[in-house]
């Protein structure tokens, strides 16, 4: 197969039956696993359902199978909210150790398919730094972090030794929402908003409060690749500039406007409509949207977002079906 031609999804999911078994034992009094309706299994945030563990999340043989049908060639699969943070720390290490070795073994099985995010117990710094270390020698192309941590921001000082980790090996990083700390006083439950709206607020609260506070000043070999099309991002980069230009504390730590900022990052290809995806285009650049399809969640679609970027002019759609990945994975 022609290298043009590889599709590349950056932002997809997959779980582990041992990593959910501990969190069902020890993600309290923040997380609990009940019953909603006909399903068995939802995870719950503070009362909130806000992620349904499904079939597929446990079975690459099947992803295979649906990857085959979509016509998508790799995978960079990656754990899914709540990822590791809300155990102590050997739990959190326990738990990201799980489900590395269970990504590590299907790139085994499956290397011309998958490839994998590691997960780390960003909580407990040292414990993180070591399972970094074992997890890229074990094969893992990038690394997966909730847009907060336990509550936590990316830009807490807590995390300068992982970043600087990251940054040194110029890695991607896949920033993917989790419920945004608040939840319960937003009343999210009520109507279950925290999908469809709560996650892209973590989303684009992290990647601005990481823009405004010179966060990749100090990390500048970061691959950031921000989900769900960078959330509202693109939409408020006109706001982000003005507030830069007129707000004292919105330059203070940053020399360049925010929107330069988001031609540094990346954003993947799940928005759902082909005017956002056009959007994300604009605002960050061809080379810098990437393929995904947040399979195999319920809202997944691989067919559909693949659809979508293969509406885009010629050059761009194949950078966006792969090219941009291959680039900064070096999978090449």
């Amino acid at each position: 197969m022609a290298r043009m031609s590889l599709v590349v999804d950056v932002h997809t999911h997959m779980l582990a039956n041992e990593w959910l078994a501990l969190l069902k034992q020890h993600g309290g009094p923040t997380y609990s696993v009940a019953p909603m309706g006909r399903l068995e299994q939802v995870i719950h945030s503070d009362g909130a359902p806000f992620m349904i563990p499904l079939p597929e999340m446990f079975d690459y043989d099947l992803r295979i199978k649906n990857m085959d049908r979509a016509r998508v060639d790799l995978a960079v699969v990656s754990l899914t909210c709540p990822n590791v943070y809300w155990g102590d720390r050997d739990i959190s290490l326990r738990a990201a150790r799980i489900v590395n070795e269970d990504m590590a073994a299907a790139q085994r099985a499956f290397p011309d398919r998958i490839r994998w995010f590691t997960s780390l117990p960003w909580q407990y710094p040292e414990a993180a730094l070591g399972e970094l270390k074992r997890t890229l020698e074990a094969g893992a192309v990038g690394v997966m972090v909730l847009a907060n941590i336990a509550g936590r921001s990316l830009t807490d000082p807590l995390f300068a030794t992982i970043w600087e980790a990251i940054d040194a090996a110029a890695l991607p990083v896949l920033v993917h929402p989790t419920a945004p700390p608040g939840s319960r006083e937003m009343d999210m439950a009520a109507t279950n908003t925290i999908p469809p709206i709560g996650f892209m607020f973590d989303t684009t609260l992290a990647i601005g409060r990481c823009i405004y506070d010179g966060f990749f000043d100090r990390y500048p070999n970061l691959k950031i690749i921000a989900a769900h099309g960078g959330g509202a991002l693109p939409y408020l980069a006109g706001r982000l500039d003005v507030c830069f230009d007129h707000i004292p504390q919105c330059s203070a730590n940053i020399s360049e406007p925010p929107t330069n900022y988001l031609r540094r990052i990346y954003v993947d290809a799940v928005v759902y409509r082909l005017d956002a995806l056009k959007l994300a285009v604009d605002v960050c650049g061809p080379e810098n949207v990437l393929y995904g399809s947040d399979y195999p969640h319920k809202i997944g679609d691989m067919i559909g977002c693949l659809s979508r970027v293969d509406s885009l002019p010629g050059d761009v759609r194949h950078l966006v079906r792969g090219q941009n990945a291959m680039r900064i994975f070096k999978l090449g």
